[in-house]
């Protein structure tokens, strides 16, 4: 059966492997492959390799497996990885009891395994667990060659939205002002500061902004990473008209905070607003609020509208793109147009 698959020559083979499982990619049902000079890597997402790396089909052997929790429980069980949390959402405690004691037994490697028990709450978004295995909640997660310490009992983190947040982070030149208006433990903040911009993150939750601190050390970035602890609409005084680019990852109410990307934005800005919509219009609402802040100081136009993934029956969680230009006046200076 042929399999998207990552080809390189082989002399680059190592780097690319490196790579594609730094960014959580790798296909490890199916064996890398070597053909007449040429390695064959498998993937699990064509659509997530970094556009450098070339995408074929191919069809390698079949990998001997190693136990899994499907082979012991008989069915195959729904779980996240993060860093070395395997995390379960089952409304059955027996059931999620059940899926942790195969874990356990099986070859996945696992040093905690925790049961959601609450939906995100608050206004700092973090959730109650059971913590079925193990007795810590702290990780370091990889993401597309960057590493987040992260404590999920203090913090919010979402391993979904890696592809979404690489996606944004391509898009960044060097020299930017990037402004993370909710910048949780970094990890839009930290690859933005990788790719040469200047960031400021900013967040309410004490614990997420240590984190983010110690995931821009960790990630030779903190001499590019201004991390401030606090309401970014008190912060947003400091830094007025400063932003080339914003990113507001705060579905549920992000549109709440656009009078304040107003006045955060450069003459020439762009703002990856998030949201959750029904899916009979599902940026309408958005453009609409970005519209009523932003307009008739600023002509608003739209860059890309992007499903990032069904987030209820019916509902979308969303990001609209959007340019920020500012009305008679030359934007940008000597800077790069962000994209």
């Amino acid at each position: 059966m042929n399999v998207p698959c990552v080809r390189v020559p082989r002399e680059s083979g190592e780097a690319a492997r490196r790579r594609l499982a730094d960014a959580g990619l790798l296909d490890h049902d199916h064996e890398i492959t070597v053909d007449e000079g040429t390695l064959y890597i498998p993937v699990v997402d064509a659509d997530a390799v970094p556009d450098d790396l070339a995408v074929v089909d191919f069809e390698p052997p079949t990998r001997e497996t190693q136990t899994t929790p499907a082979d012991l429980l008989g069915f195959e069980p729904s779980y996240e990885r993060l860093g070395d949390i395997v995390i379960l959402d089952e409304d059955d405690p027996d059931r999620a009891r059940e899926i942790a004691d195969a874990i356990v037994a099986s070859d996945l490697k696992a040093e905690t395994v925790v049961n959601r028990a609450s939906k995100v709450k608050g206004e700092l978004r973090v959730r109650d667990w059971d913590v079925l295995v193990g007795d810590s909640t702290e990780t370091v997660h990889r993401e597309y060659g960057h590493e987040f310490r992260l404590d999920i009992d203090t913090v919010y983190f979402s391993p979904r939205l890696a592809t979404e947040r690489h996606r944004v982070v391509e898009a960044i030149q060097e020299g930017e002002h990037v402004f993370d208006m909710f910048a949780g433990v970094g990890p839009f903040a930290v690859p933005a500061a990788a790719a040469g911009a200047e960031v400021v993150a900013c967040d309410l939750n004490e614990a997420a902004v240590a984190f983010l601190r110690e995931n821009a050390a960790r990630n030779d970035v903190a001499d590019r990473l201004t991390a401030i602890h606090g309401d970014v609409r008190e912060v947003a005084a400091d830094y007025e008209g400063w932003a080339d680019r914003l990113i507001m990852n705060l579905p549920h109410s992000a549109s709440g905070f656009l009078d304040t990307a107003v006045r955060l934005a450069s003459d020439d800005c762009v703002i990856h607003l998030y949201d959750i919509q029904h899916e009979d219009d599902p940026f309408g609402p958005g453009l609409a609020a970005v519209r009523a802040a932003a307009e008739p100081t600023y002509e608003v136009d739209v860059v890309n509208e992007h499903v990032v993934r069904s987030y209820a029956p019916h509902e979308y969680n969303v990001c609209l793109d959007v340019r920020l230009t500012k009305r008679g006046e030359r934007a940008g200076g000597d800077r790069q147009t962000p994209g």
